[in-house]
């Protein structure tokens, strides 16, 4: 590979957005870009971006899927428990009204804790960006070895990294390199903590508005009846669940990923059922309580 082919390779990673700027550094942090840059670092460049470009519109952003993962995975159990544990006491308002007040609040509380993780994680990358930024214009020689041990693992020749590191020492988009390469974070989009919040959030209330829904279609006393069909819907969906976030991750072709998917959906199944059994016996056995201590007097 030649030096102007990893110009171009570089150079696809777009500089940080001015909504990470900071004023008062930007004042003092000037560089400018080698002059004389060849037509085929423009051209490596350009396809760099294309196929960039093209590859990010087909894969779907891996940090939804994951707060998605999050508030499914809590919404199919946490409220899918609570019911199993009111079912108990069989009524079947008591289910649907106790039921959508925890699914409502769980949602509201799943979904601001996302927003302040997200916000945290925003602000952490600002601080960062920040002491790079300043590290650069106080220390370029120790930003200059930095540059160095980031391209020691690929055992490149030694004059190949210092081209490179001499490239990249006069580039604009050093503050961009060490924040990809060096502290390997990247930059969170400005909407990321408002989508982080509304993904967990739905996430959470279908995940758990499933176990709820056959309490919909009974009587007011028939709460037990709503509960067989509650674990027999919710049996379904925790295995669909599981199987499919664990075939996402390993892949779903192949003996070992279905085999992989098989478990992780028999684990789901495990999970909720624990959960689910754990709530109700609890209720029943504080029902038991209270009725054994009512007849005491």
């Amino acid at each position: 590979m030649s030096i102007s082919s990893l110009r171009g390779l570089l150079s696809s990673y777009s500089p940080v957005s001015e909504e990470f700027t900071q004023p008062d550094l930007e004042k003092e942090f000037h560089v400018s870009l080698r002059n004389g840059d060849d037509s085929e670092a423009s051209s490596s460049r350009s396809v760099c971006r294309e196929k960039a470009e093209k590859k990010e519109s087909k894969i779907v952003d891996g940090r939804i899927v994951s707060d998605a993962i999050i508030g499914l995975s809590d919404g199919m159990t946490v409220p899918f428990a609570l019911t199993a544990g009111l079912s108990a006491l069989g009524d079947t308002k008591v289910v649907v009204f106790g039921g959508m007040a925890e699914l409502i609040a769980g949602a509201i509380s799943m979904g601001l804790g996302g927003y302040l993780g997200a916000k945290s994680e925003e602000e952490s990358y600002r601080a960062t960006l920040k002491e790079t930024k300043q590290e650069i214009l106080t220390d370029p020689a120790s930003v200059t070895e930095t540059i160095s041990d980031v391209f020691a693992p690929y055992d490149l020749p030694a004059e190949l990294v210092g081209e490179l590191t001499r490239h990249l020492s006069s580039s604009p988009n050093l503050p961009s390199f060490l924040m990809n390469f060096h502290h390997t974070v990247q930059e969170p989009s400005g909407s990321r903590a408002f989508i982080c919040a509304l993904t967990i959030a739905l996430g959470y209330f279908i995940g758990g508005f499933v176990p709820l829904l056959p309490y919909f279609f009974v009587g007011p006393q028939d709460a037990f009846s709503a509960l067989r069909w509650s674990i027999a819907t919710m049996a379904v969906a925790l295995f669909l669940f599981g199987y499919g976030k664990t075939c996402f991750v390993s892949g779903w072709k192949g003996y070992r990923n279905i085999r992989r998917g098989v478990i992780g959906g028999l684990q789901m199944v495990l999970v909720g059922g624990v959960a689910a059994g754990s709530a109700m016996g609890l209720v029943k056995g504080f029902q038991m309580l209270a009725d054994s201590h009512g007849h005491e007097h």
